[in-house]
């Protein structure tokens, strides 16, 4: 479970509402029209500009930003350096066996393209198209909450305007309203911003970050692989991936491994 994004999600909501009851009350800020022009909006912008085949899957994205897959990159050296020490040793045909075994398809895949001695340029090619595949399609995923970061705000004000305009129309029968109209009128604003900074903003860059976790791992397969099927020597190849990852995460590792 993603406990960041539940903590962060949990204290934005506390610290707003105290800020609210400072001074006010809960009752002020609840409007059914503004709710109805700001959330209604936002969800039919969203419906009218993402496909239908992307729809169908937010549930799976609100699913994945929660119970993020673990992408764990000391993990993957060490996968890396254990084939490459097979590889070395019986010959990369012994690999089979353990790309069978490989809970990551992309590894799997990575290593029956060497296995079966493809051309090394064409391997890598492959790789990288698919990497970019899967970036794209990522990047199409974290859509469905961009729009909601940038329509949340707009049907806020859009929300605002009509609230205006009906202020306005109805100041001449009622000028003493004018400061409870006019609350009502600014409260669409306040439900835009918080749908954008508070609901779609922090979904839309944890799918980001679990997309950068996967995307290093992948990285690291596709060098790993390369340089296993070029002969490359497990400790080189070690070294190689590891200068992929801040230096002072891998020291802190080589410390801890070393305590062990």
């Amino acid at each position: 479970m993603n406990i960041t994004w539940i903590i962060g999600f949990v204290l934005m909501m506390v610290l707003i509402v105290l800020g609210i009851l400072d001074g006010g009350t809960m009752e002020m800020f609840i409007n059914i029209p503004s709710i109805q022009i700001t959330v209604g909006g936002t969800i039919g912008c969203i419906v009218a500009t993402v496909p239908m085949d992307l729809l169908k899957k937010t549930g799976k994205l609100f699913k994945i930003a929660l119970f993020p897959p673990k992408y764990d990159a000391f993990q993957t050296i060490n996968d890396m350096e254990a084939y490459a020490t097979t590889a070395r040793s019986k010959g990369l045909l012994a690999l089979e066996e353990s790309a069978n075994k490989a809970e990551d398809p992309f590894m799997r895949q990575a290593l029956m393209l060497i296995i079966d001695a493809n051309d090394p340029d064409k391997v890598r090619e492959m790789l990288e198209n698919a990497m970019e595949t899967t970036a794209e399609r990522h990047e199409q995923a974290a859509s469905i909450f961009a729009t909601g970061v940038a329509m949340g705000p707009a049907f806020g004000m859009l929300g605002t305007l009509v609230g205006l305009v009906i202020m306005l129309n109805g100041m001449a029968d009622n000028p003493e309203n004018l400061g409870s109209s006019m609350a009502i009128a600014i409260i669409t604003t306040f439900y835009g911003s918080m749908l954008a900074n508070v609901v779609f903003a922090p979904l839309e860059n944890t799918l980001k970050v679990i997309h950068q976790r996967e995307e290093l791992c992948r990285n690291m397969v596709l060098e790993g692989v390369m340089a296993i099927a070029a002969g490359a020597n497990p400790r080189f190849i070690r070294e190689k991936l590891e200068f992929m990852l801040p230096r002072n995460e891998v020291e802190k590792r080589a410390v801890k491994k070393a305590e062990n």
